[in-house]
């Protein structure tokens, strides 16, 4: 790989996935970056969307100036060292959705389903895994790989079925697990997705946060 990757992102999950990878990165993160979007987006887009806002706030990195004061900087891999001129870097910046169905289906003729965030409390996780219970749902990650010269951007979709949870689990979950810095309130990889997930189309990645697969190669479309 061509490039130093950067990887914008304070998630835990994104790191170690990106590191299965392989490929040497650094994490960058900045603060206060505005996550809002239209609220007449398609549900299906708004992952693209904030994730090209996330890039944006990190272009001054590709003009080549420091992160500024309101970033932390780690270190993700010791296999180099030395400065990268702001020609040779690479952005990555991604936003994870979950996409419920909508209650009254018959009247969602467009389709576009309720966008669940990160739960607020105990009591909005509860809300959010009741709506999950016994349905499918969509999880969208939206990915931009942003350099000096050019910018690929795009969204990957996996459709993630779940059994009818007893209020019980539900709670075990959220009590042992605390799942609230968690699009949807569940992560894929724990307890919940182990007794509950009953059916997954696409990338089990993706459902973790970022589509490595699709990533991988379109990494290697821009070192060519």
């Amino acid at each position: 790989m061509k490039y130093k990757i950067i990887l914008a992102s304070n998630s835990p999950r994104r790191r170690e996935l990106l590191a299965g990878l392989d490929v040497n990165f650094e994490v960058k993160v900045l603060r206060g970056i505005d996550e809002s979007y239209p609220e007449d987006l398609d549900a299906y887009d708004v992952a693209e969307y904030i994730a090209q806002k996330k890039a944006d706030a990190y272009r001054s990195l590709l003009n080549g100036d420091e992160a500024s004061e309101e970033a932390s900087e780690d270190s993700a891999s010791e296999k180099s060292s030395g400065k990268s001129s702001s020609d040779d870097l690479l952005i990555l910046t991604a936003d994870t959705v979950v996409i419920a169905p909508a209650a009254d289906e018959q009247n969602d003729q467009e389709g576009k389903g309720i966008i669940l965030g990160k739960p607020q409390n105990a009591d909005d996780a509860v809300r959010m895994l009741k709506m999950l219970s016994g349905k499918t749902h969509h999880v969208v990650t939206g990915v931009c790989l942003t350099t000096k010269k050019e910018q690929r951007k795009f969204s990957v979709c996996t459709e993630v079925s779940f059994k009818e949870f007893e209020e019980w689990e539900i709670n075990y979950y959220i009590t042992h697990y605390k799942p609230f810095d968690k699009a949807g309130a569940y992560g894929i990889q724990e307890w919940i997705g182990y007794i509950g997930c009953t059916g997954l189309k696409g990338s089990y990645f993706n459902v973790m946060g970022l589509p490595v697969q699709r990533i991988y190669a379109e990494m290697l479309k821009l070192a060519e």
